[in-house]
């Protein structure tokens, strides 16, 4: 974790990904980008209750996230699941940012803010793309035992997570103003603790 020095007046700005910066889910994108075709025919039907419970309101987002994890990912070799995310860091996630969206983290970087990434996403595809962006990232991250993906490790970077692993990585209070972009109420308590407040592209009090 990065110590919480002074910051000279910085501010903090927290983005989510998923619907923030980009133009929609990119989790669903990268599941079809990495999962074997026969394995993502058989998971459409084990999954289809979940998903469509899902779409209904009837089942919260993190069972149904952990369900295509574990049956999308699972025992899959991890080392080519990273070189998958890369690739689609750097081939699929330019054409769904936001335009908006980075413009306003280009903002935040000409002022000297320091920038991070609070998604739900996953760290495969998301660390390479904050890497190149030059950024800090918060994330979901896969798990692995010997070399293989065995589902999530530790909770989902959602909801009251969100503060959790800001509160990890550094002292909110340390910087001059916090602001905070989301889309979705898995962001309302990342976006609770900011001055500044962006939801859906539109300033909220």
């Amino acid at each position: 974790m990065v110590a919480t020095e002074h910051t000279g007046g910085r501010d903090l700005a927290l983005f989510d990904f998923d619907g923030t910066l980009t133009t929609r889910e990119t989790f669903p994108d990268f599941m079809r980008h990495a999962v074997a075709r026969s394995r993502l025919l058989v998971g459409s039907v084990l999954l289809a209750p979940v998903v469509f419970g899902y779409r209904r309101g009837w089942v919260a987002g993190n069972p149904t996230r952990a369900s295509i994890v574990q049956v999308g990912l699972r025992g899959v070799d991890a080392e080519r699941l990273r070189a998958q995310g890369a690739a689609f860091a750097h081939d699929a996630l330019p054409g769904v940012l936001r335009p908006e969206a980075m413009a306003r983290l280009a903002w935040h970087r000409e002022r000297g803010d320091r920038i991070v990434v609070v998604s739900g996403g996953l760290d495969v595809y998301l660390a390479p793309w904050c890497a190149t962006h030059g950024v800090d990232l918060l994330c979901s991250v896969l798990a692995e035992r010997n070399g293989r993906i065995t589902g999530y490790a530790g909770p989902q970077c959602v909801g009251e997570e969100k503060v959790r692993r800001v509160h990890a990585l550094c002292d909110p209070r340390a910087y001059a103003a916090i602001h905070a972009y989301g889309d979705t109420p898995e962001d309302q308590a990342m976006l609770a603790m900011a001055h500044h407040r962006t939801y859906r592209g539109k300033a909220v009090a």
